[in-house]
This record gives C-alpha cells, sequence and structure tokens, in this order.
C-alpha cells in the first residue's frame, strides 16, 4: 500500500469511530446499568468499528487497541487505535477527547491521526510531510525562554511522587500562569498548533502517545522520552513534546534536578 492508501484509511478509520461515539457524547441514559458507562459503549463501539476496517482492507496487518488488545499481524506494520482519549473529559461532557490511530513501522510511528469527533477537528501527521488540521497545515511556535513556556500534562494524580517532583522542578522553571491541567491528546493538537509549548507526561501506553509523535513532529516540534531520546515501541511511558526543539536541552535539564 502506498503512503496515500494508508492516509485515506485513516480518514476511514476515523470517521467509523466518530460515527459510533457521537451518540454518546453527552447523553444522559437513566436506565444504563453500572457496568456499562457512556464511555464503554462509545469506546467499544468505535474499536470494533476501527478493527473491522482494518481486519477487511489490510488483513496483514498488526493492530494494538486500548480495548481489544494485541494481534500480531506479519506485515511489519502495526495499527495503534484509542477509541477515546481522554475519557474524563468524555464524561465530563467536554470535547477536548480525541480518536487516536496510528501506524507503525517496526515499531516506529510513521503516520498519526487526532481526531475530534464533536469539534470535527481532524490532525494528520505524516513522516516527512507538513502536518495538517482539516486539511490545513500548522505549525508549533518558537519558546525562547523556558520562562515563557506554557507548559500542560493531564494531571499531577497521574506522576507518582518521584516522578511528580521531577516534573515540579519543569513547571518551575515555566510559566506558572500558562500551565494547562486536563486535556491528554489535545494538548498535543494544541503544541502542533502552537498554542502550548511544552507537554510533559508519565505512565503513556503506546495507544496514548504513538498517533501524537509523527503529528507533533510534521509541525516542527519533537517528542521524545525524560532523557530525550526518540519514542519507539519499548519506550517507557515518559513522555515529552516541544514545539521548539532548541528547548530541548533546558526541559531534560529541568526535568533532571528537582528540590
Amino acid at each position: 500500500m502506498s503512503i496515500a492508501d494508508d492516509i485515506a484509511l485513516a480518514h476511514r478509520l476515523a470517521d467509523a469511530a466518530g460515527a459510533a461515539i457521537r451518540p454518546h457524547f453527552r447523553a444522559v441514559d437513566a436506565e444504563r446499568k453500572a457496568d456499562a458507562s457512556p464511555v464503554t459503549d462509545a469506546d467499544r463501539g468505535a474499536e470494533e468499528a476501527m478493527r473491522r476496517i482494518l481486519a477487511a482492507e489490510v488483513p496483514r496487518d498488526g493492530i494494538t487497541g486500548e480495548e481489544f488488545g494485541y494481534e500480531k499481524g506479519e506485515s511489519g506494520r502495526q495499527w495503534v487505535l484509542d477509541p477515546i482519549d481522554g475519557t474524563t473529559a468524555f464524561l465530563a461532557g467536554r470535547p477536548i477527547f480525541g480518536i487516536l490511530i496510528a501506524l507503525l513501522h517496526d515499531g516506529w510511528p510513521v503516520l498519526g491521526m487526532i481526531d475530534q469527533p464533536i469539534l470535527k477537528e481532524r490532525w494528520l501527521g505524516v513522516t516527512g510531510q507538513a502536518t495538517t488540521l482539516n486539511g490545513q497545515p500548522v505549525t508549533t511556535r518558537a519558546c525562547r525562554e523556558l520562562a515563557d513556556a506554557a507548559l500542560a500534562t493531564t494531571g499531577p494524580h497521574y506522576f507518582d511522587d518521584h516522578d511528580g517532583a521531577h516534573f515540579m522542578g519543569l513547571a518551575a522553571k515555566t510559566d506558572h500562569k500558562r500551565m494547562v491541567m486536563g486535556g491528554d491528546c489535545y494538548n498535543y493538537a494544541m503544541l502542533a498548533t502552537g498554542q502550548i509549548d511544552v507537554v510533559c507526561e508519565a505512565n503513556l501506553k503506546l495507544h496514548d502517545w504513538a498517533a501524537l509523535v509523527p503529528v507533533v513532529e510534521g509541525a516542527g516540534g519533537t517528542m521524545c522520552d525524560w532523557n530525550g531520546d526518540p519514542l519507539h515501541i519499548d519506550s517507557d511511558g515518559h513522555v515529552l513534546a516541544l514545539g521548539d526543539p532548541a528547548r530541548l536541552e533546558d526541559v531534560v535539564e529541568a526535568l533532571a534536578c528537582h528540590h
């Protein structure tokens, strides 16, 4: 398959997942049993819809999904799916969750899509191409000083004490007035669009970050682990995204020292 075919396939996957999710967003159902929350129905329905398309169109490719796990392929290619990244936002009725779709070649992300099905915003990142939002190119912004940086993370409660101390070391060197809490994948989309400078997280799984890498990097940013090393299938879940790669050394250094 050509990269154009892969891009077209990713668009179809996002369309199918969005169609499965939208009816459940802000839906109140008093009859719902405790074990079937709106997010479970939406999550499962969306991943099943995407897996059906992949099984029909690229049966030799592997699939990793948040809801239904890993299916080994035989092509060296693997699709990584997170039907709803940002469950908390989804349940709170906030349209900043996203459908994440990534394609990995030999463990490295080469295509990534972040889709917000309520606002109808779709970011596409492909290795060697400029990242787009609904077809229009987007770019990260320059950040001359770490002290001016807007830093985002999904929440302090996602860090253990050790990681939290390192995160606070970084936070102390950025602009407190502009710190963003909450947001999951949407923070990375905003970084790629020039609204946020640094995202720092720990304990992410492959399906949480794989789609983000091509989006951020195609917009001029960089993604890596907390040591500054590139992310691949065996990375440990410590994730950094920077809009301005020139600040990488500053960020890694700030993370390394804590009080």
